[in-house]
């Protein structure tokens, strides 16, 4: 198999130390570094001549970068890949130029299935604090609408249908073989208004919720956002967040937004701060796909 010259990572990349390890089989001389690059001229500095890069979600890859890196020809994202407009490598120069750029996706899935169990679960019967009614509930019966219904979406709409709730969603099209399953497929503002809980998990930088959309959703229900980033425009969300029949749950304060800091402390705000997905088996599913990738190019 061929190997990089130089390998090198703009910033600190989440391989486990097994990857890490195997790495070195890829690249003659292999550079990791252990923070994140203050702006593009360390960025530059630290690809120097290296013909393959890592970089993590922290850091971005722009054209004026690549431009000052002639000996680049890989980079390798770990993180998340949807599509060329979200991503934080601007692909089309790197296509343009002859610079391969791979991500990766659906490594952190399941603990973010676990985690929407974990604090609706608690909403419902009112451990550790509030609980949303005024008597305990299960889940058997709640009526649970998905903003977009992808990998992770599906995973927690599949667990949560087996703990009895009624599922519906809403997505770019209707999905056949989960109508079969008997999800109910619904236009937006429909879903939001008939659900007690809504959960948005969409991809990086969809923003789908706005006035008209909160108006639709009305008072009283518990919203989760599982996406990467805030699913909702601020001044909506703020205002919907500020009256305290609503409920807002996410894992981290990227995936509420610039307001984060305003609404963290408000007590219909649950928010881990900690990523719910990224649990030491979402480390080594990362790992083995950032390998994997780099393999599949050195084997061409």
């Amino acid at each position: 198999m061929k190997k990089f010259r130089k390998l090198v990572s703009i910033d600190k990349v989440a391989l486990t130390e097994t990857g890490i390890r195997e790495l070195q089989n890829y690249a003659e001389s292999i550079e990791l570094a252990q923070d994140i690059p203050e702006n593009d001229e360390e960025i530059v500095q630290r690809i120097g001549d290296a013909d393959a890069v890592l970089l993590s979600a922290n850091s971005r890859l722009e054209a004026d970068v690549m431009t000052q890196a002639p000996n680049l020809r890989y980079v390798g994202m770990c993180c998340s890949l949807y599509s060329e407009e979200s991503a934080n490598v601007d692909i089309p120069y790197a296509r343009a130029h002859g610079i391969e750029v791979k991500g990766i996706r659906d490594y952190g899935d399941h603990g973010v299935v676990e985690y929407v169990i974990y604090q609706l679960v608690k909403l419902l019967h009112g451990y550790e604090g509030r609980m949303w009614k005024s008597a305990p509930m299960e889940i058997t019966g709640l009526k649970v609408g998905f903003v977009g219904l992808g990998t992770s979406g599906g995973m927690t709409a599949d667990a949560l249908q087996f703990l009895g709730a009624d599922i519906s969603y809403f997505a770019r099209a209707e999905k056949p073989e989960r109508t079969a399953q008997g999800f109910h497929f619904k236009d937006l503002k429909t879903l939001l208004s008939e659900s007690d809980v809504i959960i948005t998990a969409l991809n990086k930088n969809v923003i789908l919720l706005h006035e008209e959309e909160f108006e639709a959703l009305g008072k009283g229900k518990i919203m989760f956002n599982t996406s990467i980033g805030p699913a909702a425009d601020m001044e909506p969300l703020r205002k919907w967040i500020e009256d305290p029949e609503n409920i807002f749950c996410c894992d981290t304060k990227g995936a509420i937004g610039e307001i984060a800091d305003e609404v963290m402390a408000y007590p219909n705000v649950y928010c881990m701060n900690a990523s719910a997905g990224m649990t030491c088996q979402a480390y080594e599913l990362l790992s083995r796909k950032v390998l994997d990738n780099i393999r599949s190019v050195l084997e061409v």
